[in-house]
């Protein structure tokens, strides 16, 4: 499967949650910015959907950084690993926390400049999966039907 639009998706998807996670657990790109994450991952920790099944409070600071290293490793998959089975897992796997992040964003009541991007990137991270699946069964077409010497082609 060598598509460069599936390519391109990939690696750009994957680039941008590593961006993404070296913010949230560092603060070398953007010492504000990386700030303001900490503040607002407080909230959103008080509002983490598995606290109440699991009767456990996770710290923000913790809560942040899973949050980041995911991001980092599943994106760093999505980008550069060449298996398409581990980068549609990484796929699914952002878009846990992509879902993750638009439900803390609601239960917080943020505002949508704030909400947007996860609902972007969770778009974008569909998308993906929907180009691999048309991808795999125009190959899965193609390699069905017979060549003109009566013989399936390989």
């Amino acid at each position: 499967m060598s598509s460069p639009v599936l390519k391109t998706l990939s690696l750009l998807l994957g680039l941008f949650f590593i961006f993404v996670g070296i913010i949230k657990i560092s603060n070398i790109v953007s010492k504000e910015l990386h700030k303001d994450l900490r503040k607002e991952y407080v909230k959103y920790a008080k509002v983490f959907p598995f606290s109440d099944l699991l009767d456990f409070k996770i710290p923000s600071k913790w809560y942040r950084r899973t949050v980041g290293v995911l991001e980092i490793v599943f994106g760093a998959a999505l980008a550069f690993y060449p298996n398409h089975k581990i980068k549609n897992g990484a796929n699914m796997g952002l878009l846990v926390l992509t879902v993750m992040a638009m439900y803390s964003h609601y239960m917080v009541a943020d505002r949508l400049e704030r909400t947007a991007p996860a609902i972007v990137f969770f778009f974008l991270l569909c998308g993906r999966l929907v180009v691999f699946f048309q991808i795999q069964k125009k190959e899965l077409l193609a390699a069905e039907q017979p060549t003109s010497n009566g013989f399936k082609q390989e």
